[in-house]
């Protein structure tokens, strides 16, 4: 098998466990699409396997949206998206790929600190706002929203179903407006697109493989192994910019 379409099953797997399940993983698939795929093309390359499990997420869990939640949320993420797109289309591939670490060593000491310390304040009015954009902008320049939009979902104390439901709700929303971007700035090519679809059937299974998997383990007992691999991923970024 060419390592390339390896690396897309890999990748796929990674996207729909993660969206099916816990989130926050993202920060691990964009490094390990750019072994393949260097530079911004491989955002395009992951985009329409987002906007899919998205899909597949919201149909799954569709009664279970918690719109108050989500609706304090979005107005800034869109702001956000337009913010980071301006801030992707003056990097060149060098920047990018330190930025990118810098983002996930970032994301990874927020979700430690909220951890350890009380995060009461995620549930008012402000921290909404400030995750909101903060959330857009990242996932425009990284794809790597996953920690943020996770943490604060999770300190709404939501079930389950509703924590999958609602943040497949925002990245749904999110990643739409993402596309028009993407355009502009000339990500999308063929060879991305083909690679998309080299990534479905690494999707699908990480999709069947989430899907139940959330039904029977806690999101504490894996998230660590995450964060180790996600550091990881980005000690790789420095060394290769």
């Amino acid at each position: 098998m060419d390592v390339t379409v390896l690396i897309l099953l890999i990748a796929g797997l990674i996207t729909g466990f993660s969206k099916f399940s816990v989130g926050g993983m993202g920060m691990l698939v964009l490094p390990i699409i750019m072994i393949a795929f260097p530079g911004q093309e491989a955002l395009a390359v992951m985009l329409p396997l987002y906007i899919v499990t998205d899909f597949m997420a919201i149909y799954s869990y569709r009664k279970h949206i918690k719109w108050t939640v989500l609706l304090r949320l979005m107005p800034l993420a869109f702001l956000g998206v337009l913010v980071g797109a301006s801030v992707l289309s003056s990097l060149d591939a060098t920047q990018f790929m330190t930025i990118l670490g810098i983002v996930i060593l970032s994301m990874l000491a927020l979700g430690v600190y909220l951890e350890m310390r009380p995060a009461t304040f995620m549930q008012s009015t402000w921290a909404a706002y400030v995750m909101g954009f903060l959330g857009g902008s990242v996932s425009m320049i990284a794809n790597a929203a996953g920690p943020i939009y996770s943490l604060y979902f999770l300190e709404q104390k939501l079930s389950k179903e509703s924590y999958v439901s609602t943040r497949a709700w925002a990245f749904f929303l999110i990643n739409l407006s993402k596309l028009p971007m993407y355009f502009f700035l000339g990500l999308f090519t063929h060879e991305s697109l083909q690679a998309s679809i080299y990534a479905l059937p690494g999707l699908a299974i990480g999709i069947w493989i989430g899907y139940h998997f959330l039904k029977r383990v806690k999101p504490h007992h894996f998230k660590w192994v995450i964060r180790i691999l996600s550091a990881m991923a980005a000690f790789k970024l420095f060394v290769l910019s």
